[in-house]
Parts: structure tokens; sequence; C-alpha cells
């Protein structure tokens, strides 16, 4: 008997429930035309005066997929071409795309970022040089070809980070400590754990900012759809007072899960492209460094892993039961280089697997203690962490409490389909 018979039969007495169709009417503030934005933004700052012809001028570009980046990177790019400027992107990912620069290479091109659409040269290197010492004696290291540039113009988008809380978090600041920071940067500043990384970027990228040549930083800011709310440019010398001031508006917006105490939230995709750790936990409320929070579910499961992550699903150790389907898809050498050099070994822990996503619910629904979920569980299914206009909940919890303010109902309580893969399908009704 193979492994999905064995446990369709232990768990055949398990009924996945009924689920409702939920989709929010909440109107998100859109920035129109980043493209245009960003270009007047940078036009704007008082440093773009210090633009000259032939200035070398490194972009960053990241690892994570922010809406629009490639029209935001035109947008700045042309800005300063008009002063007769050489801008390039350089890649600035810390450890990511396995640690090499050919592997950074390919996760921009991944979300778009290349030589042909944006129209200058994408260069990386894993080289680094010191530029300083923190106040604790720490040897602080930036990305060769940026240091050797006339400027470096950091692009980052300013939010809550998955694994610690700090005056700043993502952003401006994260992206030259650890961005630029490459491998090297990546390590020093996970050195001390997650607990100490906000002030060790606070530390790292203060002194990278007083002894590197910042020309300016650009901050976008995504509402709870993932779309563009704000692009700004920041003087060099106002990035430490305005990143915070931002950081607390991009969490004032941050996506919510409607729903508070359930048994279980399902997660139809897991990926480094959505979230640092596959899925963010400031929206599952489940983080392995800073405990559980709203909506407080007793189990979560996973279904996928995107293409763009290549096979590295640090954060999975997040969730509590996976498919097949994504242990299959694990490259163990990306996803570990990431944990060695965040140590974070609780981020790759395997959960349990299961051959399908039907197996999934089945055994989180079997496993929740909390309250006997076999009989009526409170279900909560989203896309991913960064979708959640739409989402389905279980009948029994649509009817435990009155609908969530600003949603509207798309659906009848309905069953998923099981397909011959036991893949859960709904039928729009």
């Amino acid at each position: 008997m193979d492994n999905r018979k064995i446990f369709e039969e232990l768990l055949g007495n398990i009924e996945i429930p009924r689920f409702v169709k939920l989709q929010s009417t909440a109107k998100e503030a859109i920035l129109s035309e980043p493209f245009q934005a960003a270009y007047l933004t940078v036009k704007n700052n008082p440093s773009y005066q210090k633009v000259s012809k032939n200035s070398s001028i490194a972009i960053t570009a990241g690892s994570r997929e922010i809406s629009n980046l490639p029209e935001i990177l035109l947008g700045i790019i042309k800005a300063l071409k008009e002063k007769g400027a050489k801008p390039f992107i350089i890649a600035a990912m810390g450890s990511h795309g396995g640690a090499t620069a050919d592997g950074q290479v390919r996760v921009l091109e991944s979300y778009g970022i290349t030589e042909e659409r944006l129209g200058v040269p994408i260069k990386a290197t894993m080289d680094t040089m010191e530029i300083g010492k923190t106040s604790l004696g720490e040897s602080v290291h930036l990305n060769r070809i940026a240091v050797l540039s006339d400027y470096i113009l950091p692009v980052g988008r300013i939010k809550a980070h998955t694994d610690f809380r700090g005056k700043v978090e993502s952003g401006i600041m994260k992206m030259l400590a650890i961005g630029l920071g490459n491998q090297y940067g990546a390590s020093v500043c996970h050195k001390l754990g997650f607990p100490n990384m906000g002030d060790s970027i606070w530390r790292f990228g203060n002194v990278i900012i007083d002894n590197a040549n910042i020309l300016m930083g650009v901050g976008i800011v995504e509402n709870n759809e993932h779309q563009t709310v704000l692009v700004e440019a920041i003087s060099a010398e106002n990035i430490t007072k305005r990143e915070p001031e931002l950081l607390h508006y991009s969490k004032s917006l941050l996506p919510r899960i409607p729903y508070d105490n359930i048994d279980i939230l399902l997660v139809q995709r897991f990926g480094k492209d959505i979230s640092g750790a596959g899925m963010d936990p400031n929206v599952t409320g489940r983080s392995c460094n800073i405990g559980e929070f709203w909506p407080n579910a007793e189990k979560i499961g996973v279904f996928d892993l995107t293409a763009a992550s290549e096979g590295n699903a640090i954060g999975i150790g997040n969730a509590d039961a996976i498919t097949s389907k994504i242990f299959s898809q694990i490259d163990f050498n990306p996803m570990y280089i990431n944990s060695i050099t965040c140590r974070d070994s609780a981020g790759v822990r395997i959960p349990v697997v299961m051959e399908t996503e039907e197996l999934v619910v089945k055994y989180l629904i079997h496993m929740c203690i909390r309250r006997d979920a076999t009989i009526n569980p409170f279900i909560v299914w989203i896309k991913d962490t960064t979708s959640l206009k739409e989402l389905f909940v279980s009948e029994a919890l649509f009817n435990r409490s009155p609908k969530p303010l600003n949603y509207e109902i798309l659906s009848c309580p309905s069953y998923p389909h099981v397909n011959a893969q036991g893949q859960l399908l709904m039928e729009e009704n």
C-alpha cells in the first residue's frame, strides 16, 4: 500500500468543510504613476544637484518582489540620465541567489529587471571592501562595485520585518547593511541573532551613511494589496529620521486576516518573492523568532512553492504540514546557505509532509487540540500573504462571527472539488 492510500484510510473519517468566499471592499490608496513619481521625487530632492556628467551611480535592486519595481527604477534612471550621469543596477541581496553573482542576477531577471528593459548595465559581485567600524568595533563591509562608484542610491521597500522589531526593519538601511553587505554583511548582522537584528542594522547602516558616498535613498511603501502607495527620495542625512516614520506608516497599511482564534490557516503559495520568510509572519501570526499573535492559528498548512524562490523554502518551519509537491521543490543548498547566513535553524525545519492538499487539510483538522476541529473547523484559506483581497473561510467560522467589516460575500457555502492529484479547487458560484 502506498503512502497516500495509508493516510487516506487513516484520515478517511475527516471531512473537509464547505467554504464561503469573501472579498474586501476597502478602498486602498494607490499611486497611479509610479514611474513618474520616482522620476519627480529624485529630481526634486536637494541631493539631485550633486549629480554631475558621467557620475557613476549604483542603484540597488534586491531579492524581493516589489510592485512596479522596474517602472520605479526606470523613473530613477531617467532622472539621473538627464544630468548626464551613468547609472547602473547593482544586485543587493546579501546571500540570496545562492550567494553568487550570477545567481543574484538571475533573481533580478525573474522580476523583469534586465539590461534590455532598463537600458543600463546590471552588475553583481560578492566581493566587499571595509569602509569603517561600528561603535562596538565591528568591521563594516560594502559591495566592492558600489564602493568604487561615484554614488550609491539604495532603493528599498519599507515595511515590518518578518523576524525582528526595531527603529528600522525592512527598508533602506537594511538594504545598505545587509543587501550591499553581501554574504559578509548578512552574516555579521545576523551574528547576534534576530532579537538583536534591529540594533545591528541601525549600527551598520549609520556607519555606511557616514562613510560611503550615498547620494540619497528611495523608499517604497505598499498597501495591503501589494500595490504601490508611496515612492519618496530621502537625502542621505535624513534617512535615519525619515525611514522610521515611513515604517510606522507602512505598518498601518499591513494586511490583516479578518478573524482571530482560528483552527487552521491554509496558504496556497509560499516563496521568497512573497516574503523573506516565504509567508509573512506579520500576516500569518506565527514566527519562529517573534512568537504567535493574531490570527492565532493553531495549525498552518502550505500547498505550493513559487518558481521565483528557486527552491529556497526558508521559513517553511513556520508551517505544521506541507504537500509532497513543496518538498520535492526544495533545493537544500540555497535554503541552508540562507539559514547559515541568518543563523535561523528553526525556519528550515521540515514540517509533516502529506502527499496531497486534501491530506494536508485532513491531517491538520485531526491534529487540532485546542478544540475539536473535526466538527465545524474554523479555517481561513488565502492565496498568499500579499493577497488578502479575496479569501475563503470555512462555513463554521463564517457562522461564528458577524461578517467582517469591509468584506462582502462572493459565494454561497460550497465544498472544494478534489481532483485526481488531491488538489483542492474552489468553483466560482
